[in-house]
């Protein structure tokens, strides 16, 4: 398959400075990738701009990875209401060492270059950047970006020179890789689209060379139509200390039935013929749902490797009652503790004490009238007694839960 076939099959194709897509078939260029240490993780919208990125290394693309350590103490303002706090340069290392850290676990056994832009402007003066990028940027062209018309609008915030002039440090950032890497194609976010024109404008005006930009789309939840990646919690992090791989790997099953297609052609490197058949045994099995299982175990995988990814899919499966808690490693109860609440108890230990130790009642009071509300479950069975028995205890554990939430549930333990 060509790039540009894979392009299409994977719903890449979005805005880019190629005349056509097939351009891409005719030689392999080096490239650029960045992200703003403005935390220290990606998240799964950066993520599939990397899945983009190992596309176009698969067919003989050669990557240079930025992490932003200069427009990081900026941020970059495009998409915000208002301006951004100044991070302290203590946090932005943090950030970026983090960002590395997931570069190279993204991109393994890949040879890559990886950059980081504060290198270039720390020795720059001021007026050094105003005579080499800003006489070469039109005003113009500048003012007449979407969020800067927002933000001077009669309702908008203002902007301050810092963040109106973010767009000029990126701008850079690609006339610099081009002329020391011969990089001459920046890959993006769609919401990057104007920053990275900047960037091929400059390259224009300075050197006269050819400069292209790629962006990913935005990927859409079909069953909400809203921005794909966030959840009742907030952002999907790559970091395991941010998102842990089992909360990651219940994000990707639980998925909408409408865009898994989609999710298994973006977020995995899964080949045509193996989606295909996954979404016949999914039509086939729909209650099973295997699609979203086959797409949380490879993008768990791909993020947080093999042994992760197996203690996620046993945890899971013992919330989902699939499997009695009872069956699992010591390994994988220390993984089950770390998702959900814990508490221990002893042979005159009741339902009672238990479910307000482990945090499911707010008194012993509120227990009891979950207890006789029908609300409380032992092992995937309904209970209404105050009392354990030595039958709901195997291997000296059980998982208790209110309701139907994963996050309300706890395991109890005979200490």
């Amino acid at each position: 398959m060509l790039l540009s076939e894979e392009l299409k099959w994977r719903g890449f194709v979005h805005q880019s400075t190629f005349n056509e897509l097939t351009d891409l078939d005719k030689s392999t260029l080096t490239f650029y990738w960045g992200v703003d240490p403005s935390a220290d993780s990606m998240t799964i919208g950066n993520l599939a701009a990397a899945m983009l990125v190992k596309c176009l290394i698969k067919h003989g693309y050669k990557p240079v990875l930025l992490v932003g350590g200069a427009t990081g103490l900026i941020g970059d303002p495009d998409g915000k209401a208002d301006e951004r706090s100044i991070k302290p340069m203590t946090e932005i290392q943090h950030n970026k060492e983090a960002i590395i850290k997931e570069y190279r676990n993204l991109f393994s056994g890949v040879d890559l270059k990886i950059v980081d832009n504060y290198d270039w402007f720390k020795g720059m003066t001021y007026l050094d950047f105003l005579r080499d990028v800003g006489k070469h940027v039109p005003m113009s062209q500048m003012l007449a970006r979407e969020f800067v018309q927002t933000r001077l609008g009669e309702n908008g915030s203002g902007i301050s020179y810092a963040e109106f002039s973010y767009v000029l440090i990126q701008a850079y950032d690609f006339l610099v890789l081009n002329d020391r890497y011969g990089v001459s194609l920046q890959v993006c976010g769609s919401d990057q689209w104007g920053n990275s024109i900047a960037g091929v404008d400059l390259i224009r005006r300075k050197t006269g060379k050819e400069a292209h930009v790629y962006s990913v789309p935005l990927i859409v939840n079909k069953a909400t139509g809203k921005k794909f990646g966030k959840s009742e919690e907030g952002a999907i992090w790559l970091n395991p200390t941010k998102t842990t791989p089992t909360t990651f790997y219940q994000f990707w099953i639980n998925a909408d039935d409408a865009g898994v297609e989609d999710y298994l052609k973006v977020y995995t490197e899964l080949d045509p013929s193996s989606v295909s058949a996954i979404m016949q045994e999914q039509l086939q099995n729909p209650e099973k749902r295997p699609a979203q299982k086959l797409l949380a175990h490879e993008v768990t995988k791909l993020v947080h490797g093999p042994v992760q990814t197996q203690a996620a899919e046993a945890v899971t499966e013992v919330l989902v009652d699939n499997s009695r808690i009872a069956e699992i490693s010591d390994e994988v109860a220390a993984v089950l503790r770390a998702e959900v609440s814990s508490a221990t108890t002893n042979s005159g230990g009741t339902i009672v004490d238990a479910l307000v130790a482990a945090g499911l009642a707010v008194s012993k009071t509120d227990a009891r009238r979950l207890l006789q509300s029908n609300a409380i479950s032992i092992n995937g069975q309904k209970v209404s007694r105050d009392n354990f028995i030595p039958e709901d205890f195997i291997n000296g554990r059980l998982l208790i839960r209110r309701g139907k939430a994963f996050k309300d549930t706890a395991v109890i333990e005979l200490g």
